[in-house]
């Protein structure tokens, strides 16, 4: 794929992104320098080879395997916030003017950190984030995640707010082995307590997952991909307004759509579907976001207004409050005003 050079004319809002997954060469070797942790190797091209998906990822569950060595990195507090930190000054840099950084706590606590301190460690890096940036805490699929996940559910409500800190709630991991259907319980008690929330479903699993998600109560739903295949669930998509968290490169790499030549991102567009598009793990699959809108429109004919399109869908879709919601619109309209 082509990289796309960014300019100073462009403005980008990233709903979808792990931290795990965002971790890049450079922030790897700062935050082992800064651990006293020793990497495999310092050869940033070495290293990348390393953090990035190889071209032979048959399907989502190798796709997941690249996340074992920056999860090596993210297991003490300074490491976590960092990390944070990191990511945004990266993200500043490539003209995101707005993000969600999506982590789950359990996964963080292989060094004796409890899942409430990894969430503190993460708010520090929030403060210090040099654009308006948000956390989501994921509950994951898998054996024995039950109780861990109750325990995510309930840091997500302490440290609820409308902005600037935890603003929602998630489930990730391997969807094809284990169903949506089979955390119910969980999202119960999530729209009891009122904690927004998006949902992996429609990548790995088809256009039940994506219908399961939205019975729930899902605010968004993470890529939703192969919602094409239940015209019924398209139609409550479009009819509701809930977004699709869209990353097509992701998608490609893990394989989730076989044929990338009838990706539906335009078709789900044109339906009048809420997309946005994200790049789900920018250093795992080696992208920016300004890579993403440049794939599409080089092989979709994604068009200027389509673009605008995509970006004001995810500044209606963020989950931040009304004054970042009207920040992110006006810069925006300033940007693109010219060019559609």
């Amino acid at each position: 794929m082509k990289k796309q050079n960014s300019t100073a004319s462009e403005s980008w809002i990233e709903l979808h992104l792990h931290l795990d997954g965002a971790i890049t060469p450079e922030i790897a070797k700062k935050l082992a320098i800064l651990q006293n942790i020793e990497l495999p190797t310092q050869n940033t091209c070495e290293l990348q080879n390393l953090l990035q998906v190889p071209s032979n990822c048959q399907n989502l569950n190798d796709f997941l395997q690249c996340f074992a060595l920056p999860l090596t990195l993210l297991q003490t507090k300074i490491g976590i916030s960092e990390a944070v930190f990191l990511v945004a000054s990266a993200l500043e840099q490539q003209q995101v003017i707005y993000a969600e950084l999506r982590f789950a706590p359990q996964l963080h606590t292989q060094k004796g950190l409890s899942q409430e301190e990894i969430v503190l460690s993460a708010l520090e890096g929030v403060k210090r984030s040099p654009i308006p940036l948000n956390l989501i805490l994921c509950c994951m699929r898998g054996e024995n995640t039950h109780n861990a996940n109750l325990e995510t559910l309930c840091l997500a409500k302490k440290y609820l707010v409308a902005h600037g800190g935890v603003v929602a709630l998630d489930l990730a991991g391997a969807e094809g082995l284990y169903p949506t259907t089979a955390y119910q319980d969980i999202f119960a008690q999530a729209k009891q307590m009122q904690i927004p929330f998006t949902i992996h479903a429609g990548e790995a699993a088809g256009a039940d997952s994506v219908a399961t998600a939205l019975s729930f109560g899902a605010k968004r739903i993470g890529h939703g991909v192969r919602s094409f295949e239940n015209p019924a669930v398209l139609k409550q998509l479009q009819q509701s307004q809930v977004a699709l968290e869209m990353c097509p490169t992701s998608n490609r790499q893990t394989n989730a759509i076989h044929n990338m030549q009838q990706y539906p991102l335009i078709s789900y567009l044109n339906q009048g579907i809420c997309v946005t598009l994200n790049t789900d793990d920018m250093a795992i699959c080696g992208i920016t976001l300004a890579d993403e809108f440049c794939y599409m429109q080089e092989n979709f004919g994604l068009t200027d207004g389509q673009k605008l399109r995509l970006l004001q869908n995810a500044a209606n879709a963020a989950f931040t409050d009304e004054a970042t919601k009207r920040y992110l619109h006006q810069t925006l309209q300033t940007t693109y005003q010219t060019k559609i």
